[in-house]
């Protein structure tokens, strides 16, 4: 079996090497999104060259963010969900290939399949109609015997089961977001390890936390200010421990926004 090696950069980006192939999920790479502050040094300039493929699991702005996109060299090939790419090209990127649910790409001995996800494809969210739309996916990597699921945001749904069914050795799962509440088409820590109960991964990664959080919440002397440092710290823990009491054969696998996943005893031969 092939064993992928996994750096989580912080919020959704996730870098994978698997069977020749680096792949980069959801960049986010700059101190500022909006009205949103990185609450992390950013990532390494290494973790995100030498890129092949960039997925991008959805069109809101922390998961398709165009000045992190041009941080890029000219090699990566962007991945976005159909109907998307019309858009993308007009941003002034050539290298771009559509997939829907269910669809695979090739990248040499890599496939990539996009699946369901739960959650709004518009560019600017659920509420405004305006701006390019399109669905919400999340990606199989396939490859010398391995399978990584990454969820991209997605709620919980009935495919999961049938995902699990196909075998996953990671799932690389949110398990919370940017603010101090949660809207529709997330996973809090408690429904991600549902997730992995419906999942069943041998090793379970927790990403969008710990990273974003918006101008002055953790600062300014407001109620909200300590809610918001917690919840930069505990959901991956509490994720952990939900999935523990389950009983849940899988493994955590923990690390911080630009560290290097700890090695997967579930992935190893």
């Amino acid at each position: 079996m092939g064993i992928p090696e996994l750096h989580f950069l912080g919020h959704s980006t996730v870098r994978v090497e698997l069977a020749g192939c680096t792949v980069l999920t959801d960049p986010v790479l700059t101190r500022s999104i909006g009205p949103l502050r990185r609450m992390v040094p950013p990532p390494d300039p290494a973790l995100w060259s030498g890129v092949d493929v960039v997925l991008l699991s959805h069109l809101h702005p922390d998961h398709l963010h165009l000045r992190s996109l041009r941080l890029l060299d000219d090699r990566p090939t962007l991945v976005v969900p159909r109907g998307a790419g019309a858009w993308l090209r007009r941003q002034g990127f050539s290298r771009v290939e559509e997939i829907a649910s269910g669809e695979t790409l090739g990248f040499g001995g890599l496939r990539v399949t996009a699946v369901h996800a739960e959650h709004s494809g518009h560019r600017w969210g659920p509420r405004l109609t305006s701006g390019p739309d399109a669905h919400a996916v999340g990606h199989l990597l396939e490859a010398d015997g391995a399978t990584v699921y990454v969820s991209g945001d997605t709620a919980l749904h009935d495919g999961m089961t049938g995902l699990g069914d196909r075998g996953i050795d990671v799932a690389v799962l949110p398990v919370w977001g940017w603010g101090p509440d949660l809207g529709p088409g997330h996973l809090d820590p408690a429904e991600a390890a549902e997730a992995v109960a419906r999942l069943r991964p041998r090793t379970a990664v927790p990403v969008h936390w710990g990273t974003l959080a918006p101008a002055g919440t953790t600062s300014l002397p407001t109620p909200v200010r300590a809610r918001m440092r917690r919840l930069l710290v505990e959901p991956p823990h509490t994720f952990a421990r939900a999935v523990a009491e389950r009983g849940l054969a899988t493994t955590v696998a923990i690390a911080e926004p630009g560290g290097a996943v700890p090695l997967l005893p579930g992935v190893t031969p």
